[in-house]
């Protein structure tokens, strides 16, 4: 996936109030209930129909690293769907999130501004609005660039900007050479 869309999905499983299968065995017969059999967690998993129902019987235990983050992966994005959409929705409306991160940030503005980019880390709490503007855009299936350019104008407004109070002028930010991302809700 992304950069920023594994830091969003790893922000919202901190909102999970349980955790999530950890075993081959359980993981698989979890996507097997929520799938509605075999074959397709077989087809999804890109192994065979077989290896899936030694999983469910535990005749498999140690799954290969490559089908181990797979399996992780495909649990973990089904995993509590409604305390997901609760925690997203919350961020959105009235919560909104926490970027901290350490990449090289500039800005175009003009002439006789010392806009030159530099390493920055910023630890800043982002508006619903931004939050909002993330999660719609992860779940229309944004790219990572997309989704760069969102960052970067929330961290504009916010940062640069300071909400409208300074630097008007401003016309574009540059979030580039991440170094570190994370989210918080």
């Amino acid at each position: 996936m992304s950069l920023i869309g594994d830091g969003l999905n790893k922000a919202v499983q901190k909102a999970f109030t349980r955790p999530a299968p950890k075993s081959a065995g359980a993981q698989m017969r979890y996507l097997v209930k929520q799938l509605g059999g075999t074959k397709p967690v077989a087809q999804m998993l890109r192994v065979s129909q077989r290896t899936v129902e030694r999983y469910v019987k535990n005749q498999i235990k140690k799954p290969r690293p490559d089908l181990a983050g797979r399996l992780d992966r495909e649990v973990k994005s089904r995993w509590q769907p409604q305390i997901r959409a609760k925690a997203k929705q919350k961020a959105a409306s009235t919560g909104g999130i926490i970027i901290d991160t350490r990449a090289r940030l500039g800005y175009t503005a003009p002439i006789g501004s010392t806009d030159q980019d530099r390493i920055r880390h910023l630890t800043l709490a982002l508006p619903p609005a931004h939050a909002a503007r993330l999660f719609n855009a992860q779940e229309a299936g944004a790219s990572d660039a997309r989704l760069q350019e969102i960052a970067a104008e929330a961290l504009k407004e916010v940062y640069f900007q300071d909400g409208g109070r300074r630097a008007s002028s401003l016309d574009e930010v540059r979030f580039t050479d991440i170094e570190h991302l994370e989210f918080d809700l």
